[in-house]
């Protein structure tokens, strides 16, 4: 199997483990469309002629589309906040309240680096004010991802980036598109759901509307794959799909040991136009260790 491309940014969350198991399922087709990018791990490891990312988060966004024009800057700029001066639980916080009162997109596209670097477990946290709070996270050496960024900046020539709704994506799917949802995962229990991604938030209705607008898209010639925990809800509301689950190692918990297994669900709605499989290939790409 080829070697996969990792993501610059630490995502709580993150497909760089499910990619193998998702490429099996994701048809073939002139463009992938992701109405939630996060990280981009199936973005990086997948070879289609074109893709549409696109995702709630505006700082997110911002930092793609910057990588992608301004490779070279963004990188040389970002190199010096990797120092061991910057390291520190003092400088950390400087550096979260110069981003949470910056307006400018290069500088929050810089910081916003920086704290998914150096903050707890790579999460991406904002609180109701829409001010991000992820603590320090006190890495011995916080990893600089130079490869992986030059690698998304070339991957992306072939994308398109916004920050839309996910409702706003599907309405807008070029003829053929294959889309991907990663939506944010239904609660294993009721103390499960800490993240506040997006102010916006992302509750049950929301998981409801999107298998309905994926039943929608499969009527009108698409192909869309769901991902999400197996539970019984995800099963009643992805019924129109074909169903497949796995056991899948967590990736939240910074103690390793503590992390455990749950069962990870994929719906399918393959359109009937489709090619069908074998699928998206996966690209040879070396992988730089972190």
């Amino acid at each position: 199997m080829a070697k996969r491309s990792r993501a610059f940014l630490k995502w709580a969350g993150g497909k760089y483990s499910l990619v193998p198991e998702l490429i099996k399922r994701l048809p073939v087709g002139p463009q992938l469309v992701e109405p939630f990018v996060g990280a981009g791990s199936v973005f990086l490891n997948t070879d289609y002629p074109a893709y549409v990312l696109n995702d709630i988060n505006a700082d997110l966004i911002q930092l793609y589309q910057i990588v992608q024009h301004k490779a070279d800057a963004f990188v040389a700029d970002a190199r010096s906040l990797f120092c061991t001066s910057a390291n520190q639980r003092s400088s950390y916080l400087n550096f979260r309240q110069q981003f949470n009162s910056s307006t400018d997109p290069y500088q929050r596209a810089l910081l916003f680096l920086y704290l998914n670097r150096h903050g707890y477990n790579g999460l991406c946290r904002y609180n109701l004010s829409g001010k991000f709070n992820v603590p320090f996270g006190s890495y011995k050496k916080p990893y600089f991802p130079e490869a992986e960024l030059y690698y998304f900046a070339e991957k992306a020539q072939k994308a398109r980036f916004s920050c839309s709704s996910y409702q706003q994506v599907f309405a807008e799917l070029d003829p053929a598109a294959v889309v991907y949802c990663d939506p944010p995962y239904v609660p294993l229990s009721k103390t499960a759901s800490f993240t506040s991604y997006a102010r916006q938030g992302f509750n049950l209705d929301d998981q409801a509307q999107l298998a309905n607008l994926a039943e929608q898209a499969q009527r009108n010639g698409h192909s869309v794959l769901i991902s999400n925990h197996d539970t019984t809800w995800t099963r009643k509301i992805y019924q129109q799909a074909a169903l497949h689950s796995i056991q899948v190692g967590r990736s939240i918990s910074q103690n390793g040991a503590g992390r455990g297994k749950v069962a990870e669900l994929f719906a399918l709605y393959l359109a009937s136009s489709a090619p069908g499989l074998p699928l998206a290939v996966m690209l040879p790409q070396t992988v730089v260790p972190q």
